[in-house]
């Protein structure tokens, strides 16, 4: 095997390594477990880079929702890296159902190349 050959195994064993240790599941579909029902959702860009390299996975983030329906603030809780930044700008964008008080709701996103 030559130097580059081998370089190139090492890289991708590299990447396969930090891949692994990444938590990562199953963009086909969100789910938000409070009771807090969605009126509009955004759907998340799938990052051409998570695309170009078929990375698929959930992304849990929690949503702070003020009374009016709007997001005030959207804190990760878990995922792919490359597929993080578009779940949170996705959630930031919905509007839930107006409610009496503030509310935390819990976000899965599903992220799955086409």
């Amino acid at each position: 095997m030559n130097t580059l050959m081998r370089q190139r195994f090492a890289e991708v064993l590299l990447l396969v390594a930090i891949f692994a240790l990444i938590p990562s599941r199953s963009w086909a579909q969100e789910s938000s477990e409070a009771g807090r029902k969605v009126l509009i959702k955004t759907a998340p860009e799938y990052p051409t880079l998570g695309r170009t390299m078929h990375i698929q996975g959930v992304v849990k983030v929690e949503a702070v929702i003020a009374p009016n329906g709007s997001v005030k603030s959207v804190q990760v809780k878990g995922g792919h890296p490359i597929l993080v930044q578009a779940a949170v700008n996705a959630v930031g964008h919905w509007k839930f159902e107006p409610a009496a008080h503030e509310t935390k709701e819990l976000i899965e996103i599903k992220f799955v190349p086409e």
